[in-house]
């Protein structure tokens, strides 16, 4: 689950780590209050769950309360585009007002869980406020990295080492160290799956501060912290997003013109390659999960259909828990119960697959069954196409 920025810091402040005095406003007539505040001279910051804000002309300064004031009405509803937004962009609904401070140095953190390793990963860099991606791909000995035992937590001497493989010394090397731990602190504390923090910057009062905060929640933990969930910003999300959230569904939206139903995020993203390779393009993927009901299957098929995009479906499931007899009876009632006019095509493979395919075969409906994924993105592709 994604929080806005100002939720973000909040949260690390609660653990110690410090970040530019701030008030988050929702209208323009709560901006000079703020600034006035904040004293006067303050940055008007965007929030939206994206970066390239300030790219995108979603973040500036202003020097004065008056300006902050022209600057909010200029941004405040404003569908702001970024790299990360894709061309439709996002309407800009609430703003963050933050005290402006005197930078000497902008650096680079970021929390994370190393899937290879399966352990937390801090990495540091020198070059902050640049996008780390491009920093990765053209300059990777510039990012300092230090895995985490969860059973110690970040040890001072790593903080220490990475304060100073970014270049910092003395004061600044002292509190960017204290910083990471709390960092770490609030990761745990609160289920983190990623705190970013670009730039981190060094004042001119040797304070090292956190001048962006980029924190996702993992949503497998939110049952331990029901006061986060309120955090969640519905109208950051897509409208079959949250639809599908309701029935413990992951729904994806994508571009192309092929509905995918799949169980599992690794068999979702086999299924859209094989599409691609076949020359078509996925409209979306929804994952049903491991333990779908026909009940879940057939909200699925309803919030797949919604997205008027898509002219076939590729159903692809592989029958472990969800037995491949219970997805047929989902995918029968949905198909009948919704009226389904575009073509439908089944691969399923597990237990009770026979029975799965029997149960497809009687129901009279015009369903097209393949044995093979690749053979299941052929016979989608020419369908979508025809």
């Amino acid at each position: 689950m994604k929080i806005h920025e100002y939720q973000g810091k909040g949260l690390l402040a609660q653990h110690g780590v410090a970040a530019p005095r701030g008030e988050a406003v929702f209208s323009v007539t709560e901006v000079g209050d703020a600034a006035r505040r904040l004293g006067g001279r303050v940055v008007v910051k965007a929030q939206i769950h994206a970066g390239g804000r300030g790219k995108g002309g979603g973040v500036k300064l202003a020097e004065t309360v008056g300006d902050a004031e022209r600057i909010a009405g200029e941004i405040l509803g404003m569908t702001l585009v970024t790299a990360q937004t894709g061309p439709g962009g996002r309407v800009v609904s609430r703003l963050l007002i933050e005290e402006g401070l005197e930078i000497v140095n902008e650096l680079y953190l970021g929390l994370l869980i190393d899937r290879t390793t399966q352990l937390p990963l801090m990495m540091a860099s020198a070059a902050g406020g640049m996008d780390i991606e491009q920093v990765a791909a053209e300059t990777p000995e510039l990012i300092h990295k230090v895995h985490i035992d969860p059973g110690v937590g970040l040890a001072a001497f790593q903080a220490r080492r990475l304060a100073d493989a970014i270049g910092l010394t003395g004061p600044p090397a002292r509190a960017a160290a204290s910083l990471m731990q709390s960092v770490y602190a609030a990761f745990q504390a609160v289920d983190a799956s990623l705190i970013e923090i670009n730039p981190l910057v060094v004042t001119a009062t040797e304070d090292v501060v956190a001048l962006d905060a980029k924190v996702t929640l993992d949503d497998n933990a939110l049952f331990r912290h029901p006061e986060l969930g309120e955090l969640r910003d519905l109208a950051e999300e897509e409208e079959l997003e949250i639809e599908a959230s309701k029935y413990a569904l992951n729904y994806i939206r994508l571009d192309g013109s092929i509905g995918c139903m799949v169980n599992g995020a690794g068999l979702a993203m086999a299924t859209m390659d094989i599409i691609k390779l076949a020359g078509g393009e996925p409209a979306n993927f929804l994952d049903v999960g491991g333990g779908a009901s026909a009940e879940q299957i057939r909200n699925a098929f309803r919030i797949l259909l919604s997205d008027t995009k898509v002219t076939a479906v590729l159903v692809n499931i592989f029958g472990g828990i969800l037995r491949c007899d219970v997805l047929a009876e989902g995918v029968i009632a949905a198909v009948t119960e919704l009226g389904v006019k575009v073509p439908v095509v089944v691969r399923m493979e597990g237990t009770n697959v026979d029975e799965g395919k029997r149960m497809l075969r009687d129901s009279g409906l015009n369903f097209t069954t393949a044995d093979s994924m690749g053979e299941a993105a052929r016979q989608v592709v020419e369908l979508a196409l025809a």
